[in-house]
């Protein structure tokens, strides 16, 4: 019965996802089907407890038999166990074993059928309530933030700002801003969307940073049901580049910029991201400076580095009231360095973790900074999650002493679905101070 409900529930969930065309299967036009059942229906144990995975595989919606290859290790690291499994009419159970500590394991599967090869994997978590980050938090961590946010707090508030018509319709209203940070070179653009003809005083705003990369922000129109219930979004990038450049620019400034998140990490002060984590305050300034902000409400969302940088806005900027952020990355990034630890994104390459890197990363990794987060709190993460995984968002969540909730979406990769997101505009509303 279990097995039934847990199909049934993952085909609803991505149907929902995809009806706004048509009635789809799920996956998404694909021939085959993994469904993957621990016998916990929560996917966590306690250490020491045996995990099993009843695992079953379907071509066209028939169940198919084969020999089943798998492989079993801690999150993101080399598998430490491997064997094989006979499906008979599609089906077969595998013992997982247990932990020794608390962790994610990861059951990975591989098929071979009529010269295709087909991948699937599951983790499974182990007391992952008890894991703590590898990071530590150094002693002037606090001063060390509050000196550099006083040094943006003397520079006036200067930006420009025009009317963006192809976002814009009749119910929203869109301009591209361009806020400077710091007073040198640094900027940043985002797109300013207000409920159209809003009142002054009347409407919270949220902050939305960007996913990682250097690429454009066109997602900033998927979600204008927020301006629709009254909010303003503020949607940014980070490197100071037009979102009105087109694809092929951004593609060719990708590949020229490299990667930024490992720019600067022989000292704190030279650190790439250190301009984008007062972008965030310099941002809420923006924010809180608009006649129609509400005076009360200042909320930040995001996902991945996004998720990231709303934590740490949150952390860093006492006027914000709301925090929502999913699976975020930047999180004990430096465990990269340690062997059999599991890494959050960006996965550093351990060469370049030198004990001068480590010390860098310490005043920009998100589990030092939630400690210091004190607005309520709303997190989202999938345990599949192989780009920012599942023990690192435990890490942070952990170490929250906010009022938080959260909403685990074991099955979930790296995504959200819109069902979520719509949630989290849903606990925003609820949660507003009137």
């Amino acid at each position: 019965m279990m097995r039934r409900l847990f199909y049934l529930t993952i085909i609803l969930l991505f149907s929902a996802w995809h009806t706004p065309v048509q009635a789809e299967n799920y996956p998404y036009r694909s021939d085959v089907l993994w469904v993957t059942t621990p016998n916990h229906a929560d996917w966590l144990y306690r250490v020491g407890e045996q995990a099993e995975v009843e695992v079953q595989f379907f071509r066209y919606g028939m169940p198919c038999d084969g020999e089943l290859e798998y492989a079993i290790g801690n999150d993101l690291l080399d598998s430490d166990m491997q064997g094989t499994c006979k499906l008979r009419k599609g089906y077969c159970t595998i013992k997982m074993g247990t932990a020794k500590k608390p962790c994610f394991r990861d059951l990975r599967l591989t098929l071979h059928l009529d010269g295709q090869t087909y991948r699937h994997h599951v983790k499974v978590g182990f007391s992952p309530e008890q894991i703590r980050p590898f990071t530590k938090l150094p002693s002037d961590f606090q001063q060390y933030w509050e000196q550099a946010k006083d040094e943006i707090a003397k520079l006036p508030l200067n930006y420009t700002i025009e009317p963006y018509e192809p976002y814009s319709n009749d119910r929203v209203e869109t301009y591209i801003v361009k806020l400077q940070i710091d007073g040198k070179r640094h900027s940043l653009y985002g797109y300013l969307m207000k409920p159209r003809g809003a009142k002054p005083g009347s409407c919270p705003v949220v902050l939305t940073p960007p996913g990682a990369g250097v690429k454009t922000i066109k997602q900033a129109y998927e979600r204008t049901y927020f301006q629709e219930q009254g909010v303003i979004r503020f949607v940014t990038e980070i490197h100071g580049l037009d979102p009105r450049l087109s694809d092929d620019t951004f593609n060719d400034l990708s590949r020229a910029f490299g990667n930024y998140l490992e720019m600067g990490l022989e000292h704190r002060d030279n650190y790439y991201m250190r301009h984008v984590y007062l972008g965030l305050v310099r941002s809420i300034d923006f924010l809180t400076s608009l006649p129609e902000w509400d005076g009360r409400n200042v909320c930040t969302l995001g996902g991945s580095q996004g998720g990231a940088l709303s934590l740490i806005a949150a952390a860093l900027d006492p006027r914000v009231t709301l925090c929502v952020a999913n699976h975020p990355a930047l999180s004990d990034m430096a465990a990269a360095s340690q062997p059999g630890l599991t890494h959050g994104y960006p996965h550093f390459r351990r060469e370049l973790l030198t004990p001068v890197a480590i010390q860098t990363l310490s005043y920009y990794d998100v589990v030092n900074f939630a400690p210091f987060i004190k607005c309520p709190t709303y997190m989202t993460w999938g345990y599949n999650d192989n780009t920012c995984p599942p023990t690192t968002s435990y890490a942070v969540w952990n170490l929250l002493q906010c009022s938080k909730e959260h909403l685990i979406t074991p099955i979930n990769e790296h995504w959200t679905s819109d069902t979520t997101n719509r949630q989290q505009l849903t606990w925003l509303l609820q949660h507003l101070n009137h």
